[in-house]
């Protein structure tokens, strides 16, 4: 058997990283106000620790790979680890996920350092509604920051959405009409259930069905086919468009039988799944001196731990205590 399939014959070929847990918004649905313990600097990884993690990744079959936080980009010395990143061999596939708002000074270093594509996290077009969702008065920075990152040469530049019923369900067209006039790929995120305080409930989660049905009032989406590296989002394009429509669909139509990644923490635990708080810790034995065939075993441990699918439901809450920055998005 390969020795990155899971029990299940999935093939993990894709890690996320997170590089820390802290950052500079604080959105209501991922970061909460009250009992927010960040992690002390010495429990955080090193750089070279986890580059460590991502060669013994590769070694065993991971070919993509993601930056991300908190917000990666408050990190010291974040460009000179992307061009580590990026000189790894076989890795086919690197990308960032960010807030932006620090990007329109780092676009351009992050762009000489080898990195490619990246995603920013925007849930409103509306900068007094940005400021109720992040709790900061950043819009226009972010928004600078995506023409920055467009005049420099990123492709796609893709823009998360996590739809919120009662929130930013008003502003799904003008998100369309975004990828009509821009060649953004802007994605629809169902607003999941991750941390004990996350303020989800059933009555917010809006499903990629009724978002798809409320677009397509603007014209006919027309499907795209998955490319090799492409991520779970559903691709579509409307006639004519700059850019792309994708729906991330975790809650109403689950993609677990095709799930083919792993989480690393900035704390040093490998997290077979995003929903449910199992996880392997690496961290020891990378400070412990573990040789290679001991993180290898950890790794192939993480990988056979993947469960079949996650048991978070619309209903439900689920089995993920950890708030998203901690995880990493």
């Amino acid at each position: 058997m390969a020795p990155n399939l899971d029990p299940y014959n999935r093939e993990i070929t894709y890690l996320r990283v997170s590089v820390t847990d802290r950052c500079n918004l604080q959105c209501v649905y991922c970061m909460p106000i009250q009992d927010l313990k960040l992690l002390d600097h010495s429990n955080i990884l090193s750089y070279e620790e986890i580059l460590e993690v991502i060669r013994m990744g590769v070694d065993l079959g991971v070919r993509k790979v993601r930056l991300t936080g908190g917000e990666p980009l408050l990190r010291s010395n974040f460009v000179n680890f992307v061009e580590s990143v990026n000189r790894i061999p076989k890795i086919e596939d690197m990308s960032l996920t960010t807030n932006g708002v620090l990007l329109q000074d780092m676009a351009e270093p992050l762009f000489e350092a080898g990195l490619r594509r990246i995603n920013v996290s925007l849930d409103t077009l509306d900068p007094l509604k940005y400021r109720k969702i992040t709790r900061r008065d950043s819009f226009d920075a972010v928004w600078k920051g995506l023409q920055v990152a467009e005049a420099v040469g990123f492709s796609p530049i893709k823009v998360n959405v996590v739809a919120i019923r009662g929130l930013n369900d008003d502003e799904l067209r003008q998100f369309a009409h975004l990828s009509m006039q821009r060649p953004f790929h802007v994605r629809f995120i169902e607003y999941m259930p991750i941390g004990q305080n996350s303020n989800w409930g059933p009555e917010k989660h809006i499903s990629s069905d009724e978002i798809r049905s409320k677009l397509e009032t603007l014209g006919s989406l027309h499907k795209i086919p998955h490319a090799i590296h492409d991520g779970p989002a559903e691709r579509y394009r409307f006639e004519s468009a700059a850019g792309e429509i994708g729906f991330i669909s975790a809650m109403s139509h689950h993609f677990c039988p095709s799930c083919n990644r792993l989480r690393l923490t900035a704390d040093g635990r490998l997290r077979p799944c995003l929903f449910a708080d199992d996880e392997v810790d690496i961290k020891s034995t990378l400070r412990n001196g573990g040789g290679q065939e001991d993180l290898k075993e950890v790794f192939q441990e993480a990988i056979a731990r993947k469960p079949r699918r996650h048991h978070a439901e619309i209903l439900v809450r689920g089995q993920s205590a950890r708030p998203m920055s901690t995880i990493g998005g």
